[in-house]
């Protein structure tokens, strides 16, 4: 399988601070992945060195085969890897439309626009005109899925998408995630709500301390839930 995106071995800082140890993870094409673990274990961070906002001192990053020597936000872009940010990070003085035409801005072609968009968020199309910061936490969340969208990836991160949403939402949000990769477009979930977890993804690693602790097939029998939350316990 093509492997789109690939940490061997990485070890990442914030300054002095060293996060990331020896940490290693891979997601195909096609792939739903998770990424799980209990606050401040460096989730995130991976998602940072990724896009070059962690500093990678040693280890391997590669995005559909190259290997960035050092990985920058625009480089993830060119090679088809889109971010939904924690806190979503939606543009405060542009309409819901003009948000997701900013994350067309890489110019990768494919099936996604303003329309398909629409069909797939129909409530975005009725705030189209209104400012994205207006919109329900959920809504927003809806918003920043549409803009990673836009950019037409093979990729796409999601960093705890379901935080802070109510159950109707995640609910919406575990079927449009679904959806989306029932469509080909790859998928590494980020999250701590386990159930999310077991109806979205089919394999994950478990993170603790900043490195890989564990990884496996996710199995969303009762058990098998039970088994993730533990690792997000630990």
């Amino acid at each position: 399988m093509t492997a789109l995106l690939k940490l061997e071995r990485v070890n990442a800082f914030y300054g002095a601070a060293h996060i990331l140890h020896d940490l290693s993870l891979q997601v195909n094409a096609g792939e739903r992945v998770a990424l799980i673990g209990r606050n401040g274990v460096g989730k995130t961070t991976v998602v940072n060195t990724i896009l070059g906002l962690a500093s990678l001192r040693s280890g391997e990053v590669a995005l559909q085969g190259k290997r960035l020597q050092r990985p920058r936000t625009y480089q993830a872009a060119q090679h088809g890897l889109a971010l939904v940010p924690q806190g979503r990070r939606i543009v405060a003085n542009l309409t819901v439309e003009e948000n997701l035409i900013l994350g067309a801005a890489v110019g990768r072609k494919g099936p996604w626009n303003v329309a398909e968009i629409y069909k797939l968020f129909p409530i975005l199309q009725e705030r189209a005109h209104t400012p994205g910061t207006a919109l329900s936490g959920g809504q927003q969340q809806m918003l920043a899925v549409g803009r990673a969208l836009m950019a037409n990836p093979a990729l796409i991160l999601l960093d705890e998408p379901t935080e802070g949403l109510a159950p109707v939402i995640v609910d919406q949000l575990a079927r449009i995630f679904n959806q989306v990769a029932d469509q080909g477009t790859a998928l590494l979930l980020i999250e701590q709500n386990m159930s999310l977890v077991t109806r979205v993804a089919h394999r994950y690693y478990a993170m603790a301390k900043g490195s890989v602790v564990a990884e496996g097939q996710v199995d969303n029998s009762h058990n098998g839930l039970k088994v993730l939350e533990e690792h997000v316990m630990v």
